[in-house]
């Protein structure tokens, strides 16, 4: 399909060359596994605030039990509540700028204040919802002290068991790598999903009303 909107719209390179290979933008809608290129058009499509933000936070709360600060949790429920007209835009905006202030210690929490009112919530949402892959480099890191402390104690001038050491710790780090690319991908996945529930007809009416 002819991409000459989504350049218009500046769209990321690799969306661009593979919306390109779709034949229509509505089948380019129900494969696309990109949640998070799916937010950003639905943004840059100015679709209804309360619809964008019921899909952000629905995307967010894929890693509600990763978040360790309150606010995040609150920020997550006031998208919520802002949807079904409990507070206002600028409440929610409150709520996503306290969210934010522990977005340091708390990648779950700078997902959520994305969630808000950003279009990249996704894609946050799946470096957060890999976090759960940092437990397999905490791992890598054991398995690298343990296999110098051997190594050492068998005897310190046998680079073969320092070989076989940084062999076990690339390993290791090897397969966080893959877990956490594992679960990015599955959360983009779902991401998806959920924006193909909420944003559907949004999305697809406003790109062909588009010049």
């Amino acid at each position: 399909m002819k991409t000459d909107k989504l350049n218009r719209l500046k769209a990321c390179h690799d969306a661009v060359l593979w919306v390109a290979k779709q034949p229509n933008v509505k089948t380019a809608w129900e494969n696309c596994e990109r949640g998070d290129w799916m937010l950003w058009l639905a943004k840059k499509l100015n679709v209804d605030d309360k619809k964008l933000t019921m899909a952000k936070a629905m995307c967010a709360k894929q890693v509600e039990h990763l978040m360790k600060d309150q606010r995040s949790k609150d920020a997550l429920q006031a998208c919520f509540d802002y949807v079904n007209g409990k507070i206002t835009r600028e409440e929610l905006d409150a709520a996503a700028d306290a969210a934010a202030a522990d977005a340091a210690v708390d990648a779950a929490a700078y997902a959520v204040a994305y969630a808000a009112d950003a279009a990249y919530a996704a894609a946050y949402t799946a470096a957060a919802a890999a976090d759960t892959a940092d437990t397999a480099a905490y791992a890598a890191d054991a398995a690298y002290a343990a296999a110098y402390t051997a190594a050492a104690a068998a005897d310190t001038a046998d680079t073969a068991a320092y070989a076989a050491a940084d062999a076990a710790y690339a390993a290791a780090y090897a397969a966080a790598d893959a877990a956490y690319a594992a679960a990015r991908i599955a959360s983009l996945k779902k991401s998806a999903d959920i924006c193909r529930e909420y944003l559907t007809e949004e999305v697809l009416t406003a790109y062909k009303r588009m010049k």
